[in-house]
């Protein structure tokens, strides 16, 4: 039977040419974490290698993303004070929009996207206002700050938006809310399939964001339910995101296909705190070969579909990439 090429007889650059999917710097998106203070970079136990950093930190981390060709972030903002209402969000002077104006004085050639959300900035750990009758998230209440919150990110000078609150209409909302307030053109990346996942635990560790009491599932996925993962994401692109996700991503890579074949729009993963922990872990006790499964993991997101990777081994797989 005619075979096209002997693979193993294919010489590196042969295979090069040949190779149908590729990974780039280009494709990650780098999240980072940021608290008030100063001279503060404390690493994460359960996340080796990323850490909380004070807003002079997170200036001096972007010299070095730069120096790597990352030049994409993804901001999260860990405030001093939590309250019911996450009042830090909704503030103009608070974590994430000082935190914006500080890295664009800086560092203006920065792609600055804020995650929009409520579950760092509330005393409860939910991801929005809590009706406190049926001890569940108000969805219209939590709208309505939500596009407040947009607007402050957008006047600090963000460059996109990622709500990842999961609020029905959010998409909606924030489109209405910034154009109002003549941001017609900010572009906005809808965490449209979030799943209720395992996988989270890490990161509640470094955004401080557990839920005091219950847990999210009455407003993310189901892991189990694909066509409705799949319609989740089409209705925001009917409301008006720019970019679709699925997060987390490992175990998810059939709904991003899915996904990917029934819309237009460029498609994000995000490559989960949960999903790096467990690589750094085999890593630190030698059971894998760290460096080939990473890579594994970043093309099996690309051959799924994906256009975006957030990922916290962004940075390591730029030193790879530049090596070669």
């Amino acid at each position: 039977m005619f075979q096209r090429f002997r693979r193993t007889r294919l010489n590196k650059h042969l295979r090069a040419l040949v190779r149908e999917t590729s990974v780039s710097v280009n494709d990650f998106i780098y999240p980072l974490f940021i608290r008030s203070g100063e001279g503060i970079k404390t690493e994460i136990a359960s996340m080796l290698g990323v850490f909380q950093m004070s807003i002079d930190e997170v200036l001096k981390e972007c010299e070095e993303l730069k120096s790597l060709g990352i030049y994409s972030i993804l901001l999260f903002g860990i405030p001093d004070v939590k309250d019911s209402i996450g009042s830090d969000s909704l503030c103009e002077h608070g974590i994430i929009a000082s935190s914006i104006r500080a890295i664009k004085e800086v560092h203006p050639d920065m792609f600055v996207v804020t995650d929009l959300c409520f579950c760092e900035y509330t005393d409860h750990g939910h991801c929005g206002i809590i009706d406190m009758k049926t001890q569940s998230v108000n969805n219209d209440a939590t709208l309505e700050i939500s596009g407040q919150q947009a607007v402050i990110h957008a006047q600090a000078g963000a460059d996109m938006i990622a709500p990842s609150g999961m609020m029905d209409g959010i998409i909606e909302t924030l489109r209405s809310a910034l154009d109002a307030a003549g941001f017609e053109n900010l572009p906005i990346m809808s965490y449209s399939t979030k799943f209720a996942s395992g996988y989270y635990g890490p990161f509640r560790d470094v955004a401080e964001s557990a839920p005091s009491f219950g847990d999210r599932a009455s407003y993310q996925m189901d892991p189990a339910n694909r066509r409705e993962a799949i319609s989740e994401s089409i209705s925001d692109e009917m409301q008006g995101a720019d970019i679709l996700m699925v997060k987390p991503a490992l175990a998810y890579l059939d709904i991003v296909r899915e996904i990917k074949d029934n819309t237009s729009l460029p498609m994000a993963v995000y490559n989960v705190s949960g999903e790096y922990a467990m690589l750094k872990l085999a890593q630190k006790h030698n059971l894998i070969d760290y460096e080939r499964v990473m890579m594994e993991n970043m093309i099996a997101f690309k051959r799924a579909g994906a256009d975006i990777i957030i990922s916290y081994h962004a940075k390591e797989v730029a030193k790879l990439l530049n090596r070669k």
